[in-house]
């Protein structure tokens, strides 16, 4: 049994290991094994995580049974769109998917943001399994972009939206 909390700095070890293996088993086929490292390096490196973990404004979940996490998820208002809480991370181990991790972490993520009127996020239009459960919980497509994760990073992205309350 899996539970939601707040991570702390002594999981961002064990978040970041999860983040690479989750990251590999999705994007590999999408942008080869060598993007996605730099991608992990970049984004998931150890400093951004500690960031994350500091931002004022944002929730950082884990998903833990006491031996391992199973999933992770990060949002924080937009310093960019007012009453916009940004959906940046959900991911779930895939050795614990189809266990209601994603569900109960972006449950608890949803409920983080009272001053949030709509909450947001990119994925990679590809990703049929994240799109399907991103509007199984009430997201539409509103947008792409050609800088997912960050200006000039060249991807590609569907943006997606929910309103909240």
């Amino acid at each position: 049994m899996f539970f939601v909390r707040t991570a702390g700095p002594q999981d961002l070890d064990a978040v970041r290991a999860l983040l690479a293996e989750s990251f590999h088993a999705t994007y590999d086929g999408f942008y080869g094994p060598a993007k996605v490292k730099q991608l992990l390096d970049s984004w998931h490196s150890p400093a951004a995580l500690k960031a994350r973990l500091a931002k004022k404004g944002g929730e950082f979940l884990v998903a833990d049974d006491g031996r391992k996490l199973g999933g992770v998820g990060y949002a924080a208002m937009s310093d960019k769109m007012t009453k916009t809480a940004m959906l940046h991370q959900l991911y779930v181990r895939p050795t614990c998917l189809r266990q209601g991790i994603g569900r109960d972490i972006f449950a608890e993520l949803e409920s983080c943001f009272p001053d949030a009127e709509v909450m947001r996020l990119e994925v990679e239009p590809r990703n049929a399994a994240a799109i399907a459960f991103y509007t199984s919980h009430g997201f539409v497509e509103v947008d792409r972009t050609t800088s997912c994760g960050g200006p000039d990073s060249g991807l590609e992205a569907m943006v997606m939206e929910k309103p909240l309350g």
